[in-house]
C-alpha cells in the first residue's frame, strides 16, 4: 500500500476524488475532493446541510457560468449507508436505493460527463455501515475518444483496518484531460482525521485545490466526526 501522498502528490490534476477505507482501529473512513482549472470549477465551496448532507456550491454567484456540472450533492447521507459521488448521480443512487434497487441499476442509467473532448468520468462509493462494514466503488466512462459508449466498472470491498482506495477523474493535465485507468488503488488509512485530512490537503496541487471534506465514522456508536476545508475561506 502506498501512502495518500505517493498516490496523488505528484499528479498535478487528479481533478475530483473520493476515498473510501477503515483506520487501524476500525472506524469507517471517506474523504471528497474537488480541484479545478477554470474559473468557474473554481468557484465553489463545501456547505453541510442539516442531515450532514454536503453540496457544491457557488463562492460568488455573480461568477458562474455553467452550474450544471458543478453544483450538485456530493454526499447523501442514507438509512446506514452513505453515497458520495462527483455529479448529480448522488441523485440518481439515492432515488434508486430508496427503491430497494441497486447501484449498478442506478448507474446503468447515467453515464460519463457530456464535457467533450474530456468526457470527465463520473466516479461513486456506497458505503455499508452495517456489521461487516463494507463499501463499494465504480467509474463511468467514455469507451472511446468520441464519446460512442460508456463503460461502466464496479468495485467492491471487505473493508480492512488501515486500508483504503482512492479513485479520482484525471491521470493528470493535458487537453483532452486523461482519464483515470485501471481500478481504485489501495492506500494506507491514518488514524487521525486531522493528519489524514492534512495529506490529501497538502498533496493536491496549491493552485488547483478547491475544496475537502473527511469524515470518520465511529460503527458501534455510528457518530462521526468531520472536517471540511475551502480554499475560497468559507
Amino acid at each position: 500500500m502506498k501512502t495518500i501522498r505517493e498516490t496523488i502528490g505528484s499528479n498535478p490534476y487528479p481533478g475530483r476524488g473520493i476515498i473510501i477505507g477503515m483506520t487501524g482501529d476500525g472506524k469507517a473512513v471517506y474523504a471528497y475532493f474537488i480541484s479545478g482549472r477554470s474559473e468557474n470549477s473554481r468557484n465553489r465551496i463545501f456547505e453541510e446541510d442539516e442531515k450532514g448532507d454536503i453540496y457544491t456550491r457557488p463562492f460568488d454567484e455573480s461568477k458562474v457560468e455553467d452550474p450544471s456540472l458543478i453544483i450538485y450533492r456530493a454526499v447523501a447521507n442514507m438509512n446506514g449507508k452513505l453515497i458520495v459521488t462527483n455529479g448529480d448521480q448522488t441523485d440518481t443512487l439515492a432515488d434508486f436505493m430508496e427503491k430497494g434497487k441497486s447501484s449498478a441499476e442506478a448507474l446503468a442509467t447515467r453515464k460519463f460527463e457530456p464535457d467533450m473532448p474530456n468526457f470527465t468520468p463520473r466516479i461513486s462509493g456506497v458505503l455499508d455501515m452495517k456489521t461487516p462494514f463494507s463499501y463499494e466503488m465504480s467509474i463511468l466512462k467514455s469507451a472511446d475518444e468520441k464519446g460512442s459508449a460508456c463503460s461502466r466498472f464496479f468495485y467492491r470491498y471487505e473493508a480492512m483496518n488501515g486500508k483504503g482506495h482512492i479513485i479520482h477523474t484525471y491521470e493528470g493535465d493535458g487537453n483532452p484531460l486523461p482519464t483515470f485507468c485501471g481500478e481504485p488503488r489501495e492506500i494506507k488509512i491514518a488514524d487521525d482525521i486531522d493528519a489524514m485530512m492534512e495529506e490529501i490537503w497538502t498533496s493536491l496541487n496549491e493552485d488547483n485545490r478547491i475544496s475537502l471534506f473527511v469524515a470518520y465514522t465511529d460503527l458501534e456508536k455510528m457518530t462521526a466526526v468531520t472536517r471540511l476545508i475551502n480554499k475560497n475561506g468559507r
